[in-house]
């Protein structure tokens, strides 16, 4: 006799609780050997006065939101062709 549905389920579900549950034990392990790494980095970043993380370096709308401005996305004309392929993938900044 084949299991009830039911059984099917909750054992998929067991086995995804179980994944979740060893997919956070090694988060947690992995951010507590990372923390000396993190610091280092971070002690790096304000040495060199880095700033934030730039997307994409082509044009001026694509990069990070807070370097952006207001008007970049019609420098040419509110309905001129895309110069550029990565506008295809980033929203402009509202």
């Amino acid at each position: 006799m084949p299991p009830r549905p039911s059984t099917a389920l909750l054992q998929a579900l067991l086995a995804a609780a179980l994944l979740a549950a060893a997919a956070a034990g090694h988060a947690a392990t992995r951010r507590a050997s990372a923390a000396g790494e993190l610091a280092l980095q971070a002690a790096l970043v304000s040495r060199f006065e880095l700033t934030d993380l730039c997307l994409f370096t082509e044009a001026r709308y694509t990069r990070h939101p807070s370097q952006a401005d207001a008007f970049a996305p019609f420098q040419d004309h509110p309905r001129a062709l895309e110069h550029f392929p990565s506008g295809s993938m980033a929203a402009a900044p509202r």
